[in-house]
């Protein structure tokens, strides 16, 4: 008797998702009551979030084990981390510039949104500043990804230069982190409830209202993801990564489903990580390093909500964006979503600060909170796939990259 075929996790999950919106469709606010299943799953993903970055990435740099390897992959890292958020920040405003989703706009529809207050954009010295912890402790309650990941560097760098003794601290380290991706396999087996939940009460609250007076701004996001992952992911992937393009779009969408419904760029670190090292090749000394920067540095899908939200608000009240605008727009937006938590909702600050950095006026943002979980799911899952395609080109130019099913990384760098 043939032995049936288990379905992968996966698939289960990708059921998950498509059970969920049907539920959604189906029972309406009703399906508000799996909620709390949702919420769980997002809470047990969060319990493990800060324990796997710190040790994957102290892990990943004390690995290298020289420190001129660690600054040349540093460079490249966050370089093409700000490089490619910049460009994305000019398809947003050039996709916001064709689709108009400001123009036609109901002013009726501000006057019953939820007022949100202004926020100041912080200056390059305070956001360096804080990168730098005070009390270690404070940032691991806190949840502070940037000096988390700082502190972590640094520990790493201090057990390359322990030499043999580094090498025993290491090792426990490593052991720490192992542990980190063994409990996150068993939080991510609670994954097809997790997502068909969450999905559930966000279709079930918006329904097709979404395609009302934010519908424009919806279209844009979406239409430049598409045009990112066409024009800018797959060449990357062809050409920088030298890696089969159907083979990436096999693995990536594995990722997409658990981005979407959690929109949590840190939450979906396991299932980035798993699927960057065991179906993309790359070599987990790069990766525990570069997925989790770029987890909290690199928002690619952000940057283009960003751009597209300020140039909506301009055309509502009728304001030009000059020239100097444009540019400033650019440098602000990539700073700030560099700054931006990797966590649900995170980007609504971020609106604020943007807006108003701008002089802007404010309240378009209580509107787009009230829709921002159907953007969320667009912005997180490209600002993912944007770290997984860096950090497969970074891997590629380091010979950090193995044959699938061997484990020998190449040996020649690509030029």
């Amino acid at each position: 008797m043939k032995e049936k075929k288990k379905l992968s996790l996966a698939t289960k999950t990708f059921i998950g998702f498509g059970l969920g919106i049907v539920i959604g469709l189906v029972f309406g606010e009703k399906a508000t009551i799996v909620k709390p299943l949702g919420t769980i799953f997002l809470n047990m993903i969060k319990m493990i979030v800060v324990p796997m970055v710190f040790f994957s990435i102290t892990a990943g740099v004390a690995s290298l084990g020289d420190l001129k390897k660690l600054r040349n992959i540093g460079v490249k890292v966050v370089g093409l981390y700000a490089l490619t958020s910049a460009l994305c920040v000019g398809l947003g405003l050039i996709m916001a510039n064709i689709i108009n989703p400001g123009k036609g706009f109901d002013l009726t529809a501000l006057s019953q949104s939820t007022d949100y207050e202004a926020q100041a954009m912080p200056s390059i010295i305070d956001t360096l500043i804080d990168m730098f912890p005070s009390n270690i402790f404070t940032s691991f309650t806190n949840t502070n990804m940037l000096q988390i990941i700082v502190f972590s560097v640094f520990l790493g760098v201090a057990l390359i230069m322990m030499g043999k003794e580094g090498e025993r601290l290491l090792a426990g380290v490593q052991s720490c982190a192992n542990a980190m991706y063994k409990i996150t396999a068993i939080v991510m087996e609670f994954s097809p409830i997790g997502v068909c939940a969450l999905l559930a009460d966000s279709v079930g609250a918006y329904g097709l209202k979404i395609f009302g007076p934010l519908g424009k701004l919806i279209l844009t996001v979406y239409a430049s993801d598409v045009i990112l992952v066409l024009l800018m992911y797959i060449p990357m992937v062809a050409l920088l990564a030298k890696f089969p393009v159907k083979k990436w779009l096999q693995g990536i969408w594995k990722v997409w489903v658990v981005t979407a419904s959690t929109t949590s760029s840190s939450g979906s670190l396991p299932i980035t990580t798993s699927v960057t090292n065991d179906e993309f090749g790359v070599s987990s000394e790069l990766s525990s390093f570069s997925l989790p920067l770029g987890a909290t540095i690199n928002m690619n899908g952000g940057c283009i909500y960003y751009a597209a939200a300020i140039v909506m608000t301009a055309q509502i009240y009728g304001m030009n964006l000059t020239p100097s605008a444009l540019v400033n727009i650019i440098i602000s937006t990539v700073l700030v979503a560099m700054g931006c938590p990797g966590v649900p909702g995170g980007a609504i600050i971020m609106t604020t600060i943007l807006l108003t950095n701008m002089g802007l006026p404010l309240e378009i943002v209580g509107l787009i909170a009230g829709i921002f979980r159907l953007i969320d799911m667009a912005n997180t899952t490209f600002n993912v796939t944007g770290d997984v395609v860096t950090t497969m080109v970074v891997a590629r130019s380091e010979g950090m990259m193995h044959t699938l099913g061997t484990g020998a990384e190449t040996e020649t760098k690509a030029a």
